[in-house]
């Protein structure tokens, strides 16, 4: 550890917060909190216009941001250079394959030095170097243009290809605009939406949206049809959630037929179904909410597919419904319920079902023949990689696209054809900086955990990298929401494994990695599993050789940032180094107060305090913030964004003015602060790289490699 401390001596006095106690007492329980006025009394005004922040929590703010640029001041030039190689496996002039729908075929890419991706579309009959036909539907550097913060929200054409919806958030703080682009002209149109998220979804006709607005605080609750030529207070209201749990959304079918209309939190669905050439029908309800249920659907021409977990199928099953009777007592099984396999993700075309499933941790493809029933899996060899599922923008096709990659291997795009079984290379990532896969080892070792648990952990590191314990390590870990974390190619933490690192992905409970017993056994009452999991891997690391406990360097971000939190409170003499980024660390305090955005919706994943003494207590067992005692902390590296509206920025601010005043030891505690981005950090493609160098620069300084 004195290489540790050593990198950070002759610091400045770091800043000390006020003490201003607050005392909350639920349950007959009290505690007093000496840092609630960090929280900005006008926090929702703030978000729409940070200027308007209260000048004490800014100048608190602005005094950690200088403290931590004091204590990195010496990793700058390291921080270009860790930027300029990530930067260097970047293809600048990158484009996408284009996707096929009707006459045209739609891509995005990147040019040389630009921050934000440029959608283009050409005719589908083009032949071969007839550059001259493609048309630039959107050109995101330009409409980013001054703004320190700038996200493109997607885009989403109309079925009849002359318009396109487009949305962004030019402050971080997830408040989407839409507007309107006459693809003919080139055009923005009068019409311009305010204050959504959630989905967005054409009428058959291409004469008006659907849209999914948000309240006043932060949540989508409210669909919207807006017809095309009139403004947004003119809008019809179709449906609106009163329960502030729920959050909703909305999208399209495959075929333009229908709109779906999604009402959720993190453990129950209902679905709303309406025509999508009538904009005046009522939707109608496909099944109740039903505590603990959850359903989702896709067209398959006069069948809706439905992809469920209802009556006990825990991974879940595939069910179909005509599309005139979608009611859950017509529903009949197409692909029943297997204990151990999850099936994610479920889409139709005409001839073919499609699914795609995890099993023993690994995710595969499956396609059936609808009419025949005939069933194959797309095969892959390594032992670990990583899936992803493009399908197609048209239901009558033979060929899908598929994405693959692993720790070694850069991602390769494919085009299968479901009928013949014909892969088809379109496109593999370049690294024009170069990278040779077999200079590099990956692997996927089990760590036993204390309650006798086999724990997957995916591992990457140089064929020369020893390990006998002297390779430093970077940990990760997330562990929440049933969120799996693919073992797929990272070109990013090639930095930090050509130095040396071992890099190393926890799979831990509380994702899906396993199967949804996985999830379940890492939530609510159960959480501390994923705490526990995540030390047991990294002593597992340790015992094993591949590094050693204080070169370990702990990483994770917002629930993962709740990780981070926990296991340093646990296990502080586990970890080399912590980086909690826009870190979920005051979940009590958070849970307690159902005025913020995602509080009600978040209750079934980590339970209802306020409601509930025994959440109350379980939640305050490991709440990193509520938990921070008098011990010796490692070092720490917090980041946010001041307008983030998933993790408020007071919640780290919080964790670190405590730290500093609990820690026996002497190891910093850094705040960074982005004061003008939100929960994502910074919106450009390169923009994101300076901050994951700045993190990988505070690795690299407290293992002693800067």
């Amino acid at each position: 550890m004195e290489f540790v401390l050593s990198a950070f001596r002759n610091l400045p006095v770091a800043p000390v917060a006020e003490k201003r106690p607050l005392t909350d007492t639920r349950h007959g329980i009290s505690r007093s909190d000496d840092y609630a006025w960090m929280r900005d009394a006008n926090w929702q005004a703030m978000f729409k216009d940070p200027s308007i922040l209260d000048p004490a929590i800014r100048a608190h703010l602005e005094a950690e941001n200088a403290y931590q640029g004091v204590a990195m001041a010496d990793t700058v030039e390291l921080q270009k250079n860790l930027f300029s190689e990530m930067r260097g496996r970047i293809k600048e002039d990158d484009s996408s394959v284009p996707a096929p729908d009707g006459p045209w075929l739609y891509g995005v890419r990147f040019v040389t030095g630009g921050e934000q991706p440029k959608h283009f579309r050409i005719p589908r009959d083009a032949g071969a170097g007839e550059a001259a036909s493609e048309q630039i539907t959107l050109d995101g550097d330009k409409e980013a243009e001054g703004k320190a913060y700038f996200r493109l929200a997607g885009t989403g054409h109309s079925p009849n290809h002359r318009l396109m919806i487009w949305g962004y958030d030019d402050k971080g703080s997830e408040y989407f605009t839409l507007k309107v682009r006459d693809l003919e002209t080139s055009e923005d149109l009068t019409d311009l939406i305010e204050n959504t998220g959630g989905g967005v979804a054409w009428t058959a006709g291409s004469d008006g949206f659907f849209y999914t607005a948000v309240d006043d605080n932060h949540r989508p609750n409210r669909i919207f049809h807006h017809r095309m030529g009139t403004t947004q207070k003119e809008d019809t209201l179709i449906r609106e959630e009163t329960d502030s749990g729920f959050f909703m959304s909305v999208s399209g079918s495959s075929l333009d037929d229908y709109i779906f209309i999604t009402v959720n939190d993190h453990e129950t669905s209902e679905c709303w179904v309406m025509p999508a050439n009538d904009p005046a029908a009522r939707p109608r309800l496909v099944a109740a909410r039903e505590t603990g249920v959850e359903y989702s659907l896709c067209e398959g021409g006069d069948v809706f597919f439905i992809l469920t977990n209802a009556d006990g199928a825990k991974d879940f099953k595939i069910m179909q419904a005509p599309v005139d009777a979608p009611e859950k007592e017509n529903w009949r099984e197409v692909v029943a319920h297997k204990p151990g396999r999850l099936i994610l993700s479920v889409s139709a075309y005409r001839n073919h079902l499609v699914w795609m499933e995890r099993e023993n941790g690994l995710p595969r493809i499956v396609i059936r023949d609808r009419a025949t029933g005939d069933e194959h899996a797309i095969a892959f060899d390594e032992e670990a990689y990583a899936l992803g599922f493009q399908g197609s923008m048209e239901y009558d096709t033979e060929v899908v696209r598929f994405s693959y990659s692993s720790m070694t291997t850069p991602s390769e795009l494919y085009d299968y054809n479901m009928r013949t079984r014909e892969r088809t290379l379109l496109k593999r990532d370049e690294v024009p900086s170069g990278h040779t896969p077999s200079d590099y080892v990956t692997r996927r070792v089990m760590a036993p955990a204390h309650d006798g648990e086999q724990v997957p952990v995916t591992l990457l590191y140089r064929r020369d990298t020893p390990l006998d314990g002297t390779a430093p390590c970077l940990l990760y870990g997330y562990g929440s929401y049933g969120i799996s974390i693919p073992a797929g190619f990272n070109t990013n933490c090639l930095s930090l494994v050509d130095r040396g690192f071992v890099y190393a992905i926890a799979h831990i409970r509380g994702g899906k990695e396993k199967g949804f017993g996985w999830y379940e056994a890492g939530k609510r009452e159960r959480k501390a599993n994923t705490f526990h999991d995540f030390i047991s891997a990294a002593r597992y690391l340790d015992k094993e050789g591949f590094t050693a406990h204080d070169r370990i360097v702990a990483q994770g971000g917002s629930a993962g940032g709740m990780l981070m939190g926990a296991v340093a409170n646990m296990a502080p003499e586990a970890f080399g180094a912590i980086i909690a980024a826009v870190p979920f660390v005051d979940v009590l305090n958070t849970m307690l107060d159902d005025t913020l955005p995602l509080t009600p919706p978040e209750w079934p994943e980590w339970g209802n305090p306020i409601a509930s003494v025994e959440d109350y207590r379980t939640i305050a067992a490991y709440s990193p913030y509520d938990n921070v005692t008098a011990q010796a902390y490692p070092p720490i590296l917090a980041v946010a964004g001041l307008t983030d509206p998933r993790v408020t920025y007071w919640e780290p601010a919080k964790w670190v003015a405590r730290l500093r005043a609990m820690s026996t030891s002497d190891a910093p505690v850094l705040f960074k602060v982005n004061m003008a981005a939100g929960h994502a950090g910074a919106s450009g493609r390169f923009q994101r790289l300076e901050e994951i160098a700045f993190e990988y620069a505070f690795a690299l300084k407290v293992v002693g490699k800067a």
